[in-house]
């Protein structure tokens, strides 16, 4: 049974996980893959290095995130093209840009192709950009077209229950039977072995002393995710405590200005930009607290990851981080916006060393059986033999 996996572009995050991960396991219960992915955007990290020499890939240079008619009109005609010498039993989109070209490109096929059986369409939605990423004109316009394309998909997978609502219920995308939730999964075993013996080394590998506390966040430096409000967090809770150091892992167009802040508001000395990093055994093993102030998430990969490692999470309540931070006994959530409520949670955490063993052991055994890898494989090949048959 062959499968189309087209993904805007393999940057640092969940989606690009996903479409790595469902192409290589896959393979072993009668699925052949052909993954085509597009170009990644100036300073976003590369996960290409996770693909398996026996994933067949495909890259579009013409598949690109911004809007950008040329590129995506070439980009549609590629894609129809490989529609036609592939011949794929399902065509599975993920991201925005690829899932409008995706599922344009399979209308187009299974109009044209004179075939008894079409393409099956699905698209997953791994969070949206109907809410804190545009202006109200652009907004409608991008809703309008998220529910004509909902005309041509055959199932519509969000990744947390809380999507699901939004897209459903708030923007009245697609009907109800199309939609399926399917939560990420992820390869957590090396996350969930980190015991204090790792924590200690991986202290002395970043040169963190014990005695320190240490608050990191993981993400993109783009305005969706709100680094700034995790440094107006940050001088509140070292006011409160002059030994923690900070940690801001990754990259992208607002590091400049982040570097700044910190500058501006007298933190420079302890917040620690360490860009793009493939060692997060390491990251999350030398951390106290992971702090999240994302203004938007569809299931945040960071904050699972962390949860995995142990480590006890404070998140901005957007989103799908109450699917994660389900209550009080594994992390601790606050209004968006509200750095005050933030910093508070993160100083209290800190302070007390065995709520949070307690809290980071709950939320390690909740995000280990709920986002396994296992699980995300078995549920998509579920969804792809239902509509197959």
């Amino acid at each position: 049974m062959r499968v189309l996996r087209i993904i805007t572009r393999l940057n640092v995050g969940g989606p690009s996980i996903q479409a790595i991960t469902l192409s290589d396991r896959l393979a072993a219960r009668g699925f052949e893959t052909l993954l085509v992915h597009g170009q990644l955007d100036r300073g976003e990290g590369d996960m290409q290095y996770l693909l398996p020499p026996s994933v067949a890939v495909r890259h579009l240079a013409t598949l690109k995130r911004p809007v950008a008619p040329a590129h995506d009109a070439l980009a549609l005609v590629q894609l129809v093209d490989i529609l036609r010498d592939l011949r794929p039993h399902i065509v599975h989109t993920h991201m925005a840009k690829a899932g409008t070209l995706g599922r344009v490109a399979a209308a187009i096929y299974n109009r044209t192709a004179g075939r008894d059986s079409p393409a099956r369409v699905v698209h997953t939605y791994h969070g949206h950009v109907l809410e804190g990423y545009f202006g109200d004109t652009k907004t409608r316009v991008f809703l309008g077209i998220e529910r004509a394309l909902a005309h041509v998909t055959d199932r519509i997978v969000a990744i947390s229950p809380r999507i699901r609502t939004e897209l459903l219920e708030e923007y009245t995308i697609g009907r109800s039977e199309q939609y399926r939730v399917v939560p990420l999964g992820f390869d957590l075993d090396g996350l969930a072995a980190i015991d204090d013996a790792a924590r200690a080394r991986a202290r002395i590998e970043l040169g963190v002393p014990a005695s320190c506390g240490v608050v990191t966040t993981v993400g993109r430096l783009t305005a969706i995710k709100q680094q700034r409000l995790f440094l107006d967090a940050a001088h509140r809770i070292a006011r409160e405590n002059p030994s923690v150091i900070f940690l801001v892992v990754g990259d992208g167009e607002m590091r400049g200005e982040l570097e700044a802040a910190a500058s501006a508001l007298g933190i420079a000395d302890r917040v620690r930009f360490l860009g793009w990093r493939r060692d997060l055994e390491t990251i999350y093993g030398a951390t106290d607290v992971f702090l999240l102030t994302s203004r938007n998430e569809g299931t945040p990969v960071a904050l699972i990851e962390s949860m995995a490692a142990g480590c006890v999470g404070v998140s901005t309540d957007v989103g799908g981080v109450a699917d994660v931070i389900e209550s009080e006994a594994v992390g601790l959530r606050a209004p968006d916006g509200d750095a005050p409520a933030l910093a508070d949670h993160v100083t209290a955490l800190l302070s007390d060393a065995e709520r949070r063993r307690r809290m980071g052991a709950a939320g390690r055994a909740l995000v280990v059986a709920r986002y396994g890898l296992d699980r995300l494989v078995g549920d998509v090949e579920t969804l792809y033999r239902e509509m197959l048959h």
